[in-house]
């Protein structure tokens, strides 16, 4: 008999948490998937009795491990902040967190980030962590789109990243690309119901506790906008730089703004500019028509004093590709697509940070 949701509840209901009750009928367990034998879960706490919560924790992995049927737990704790009371704004300022980390392994880390959705960034993603492994990199893929996970099918990987030791989590890899993503962890017809702590601490789990390897570069595909998964990002890792996608029309480029305002808060810097969908030729006849507007993140690009790195096609091979698991960079890797991507992998080489 297979391992079920109920099960796992019953062993956590047998546990006491901090104020009284037991672990299960806390409200402390967030987003549990019981799945092939592995056990996940969030943790949810009250900060303030972090030890005893931390017992709760280490009881709760012990028991699930003895329990039949269990190959693997992993427990991520996250706190949340009380809202019964104002902060004291005359207290003296608490120590400072801890700063910016690099990953083991990897030597840089590039963000691919746009302001608003459908601009084609995972697109973009997938295809440059292509290009930089046809230029002999070494490339790691991180997919931190956590409520629209799209590079698993761009990609062509499926099956559920192993861990052997519950703790370590080993990635997957296709194409010359190792990567990661939370859509190799859930139903491709479920959605993520998390809120802002679950997020920051998948995203950490996914940078820290996977098996990386020795990487030239780890490219993070973001989800738009300028919200927790950025701020994150940017606030516990060591991000060399970000590049910013966008289509030409005006609402996409008012959206741009904001997540480039956004890194340069952050202190990240802009390593350029990418104009997808820029302009589309007939496959008929030949006639060449700018579909989203052109030429407005040249115009952007040459107002912040960044490169336009590329101008890619509104192109249907582009999308073929994408959708049947492998990047036009690997399946016509000699076509004016292709080397646009690759134009931007041997800029991101010639500035070392590939």
């Amino acid at each position: 008999m297979s391992l079920t949701r109920e099960d796992v509840l019953a062993v956590l209901k047998g546990i006491e948490v901090p104020g009284g009750g037991d672990l299960a009928g806390s409200g402390m367990v967030r987003a549990l998937t019981v799945e092939e034998g592995a056990v996940r879960f969030v943790m949810e706490i009250d900060p303030s009795r972090a030890p005893a919560a931390e017992a709760a924790k280490a009881q709760a992995e012990a028991r699930l491990k003895a329990l039949a049927g269990v190959k693997s737990v992993s427990v991520v704790m996250t706190a949340h902040t009380s809202p019964k009371a104002p902060p004291d704004l005359k207290a003296s300022r608490p120590a400072q967190p801890q700063g910016p980390q690099k990953i083991p392994g990897v030597a840089h880390i590039v963000a691919v980030a746009s302001g608003k959705g459908g601009v084609g960034k995972s697109t973009v993603s997938a295809n440059l962590a292509a290009a930089l492994a046809a230029e002999g990199r070494k490339v790691g893929l991180l997919d931190a789109d956590v409520y629209g996970p799209s590079q698993p099918r761009m990609l062509g990987v499926s099956g559920r990243p192993a861990s052997p030791d519950g703790k370590t989590i080993l990635p997957l890899r296709n194409h010359g690309v190792t990567m990661m993503s939370i859509g190799l962890m859930t139903p491709d017809d479920q959605a993520v119901v998390w809120r802002g702590p679950m997020l920051m601490g998948a995203l950490q789990q996914m940078m820290n506790q996977v098996q990386w390897g020795a990487l030239d570069v780890l490219l993070v595909d973001l989800p738009p906008g300028t919200g927790d998964v950025q701020m994150t990002l940017t606030q516990k890792a060591e991000v060399d730089g970000a590049i910013i996608v966008s289509t030409p029309q005006d609402v996409a480029l008012l959206d741009a703004r904001k997540g480039i305002d956004m890194f340069n808060k952050m202190n990240t810097p802009i390593l350029g500019m990418i104009e997808n969908m820029s302009t589309h030729i007939c496959s008929n006849c030949g006639h060449e028509e700018h579909v989203f507007g052109h030429g407005g993140v040249k115009a952007e690009a040459e107002k912040l004093g960044v490169p336009l790195l590329a101008e890619i096609p509104l192109h249907l091979d582009i999308r073929l590709a994408a959708d049947g698991g492998a990047p036009i960079v690997v399946t016509k890797p000699g076509s004016p697509q292709a080397e646009a991507f690759r134009k931007v992998a041997r800029d991101l080489v010639a500035r070392g940070l590939a």
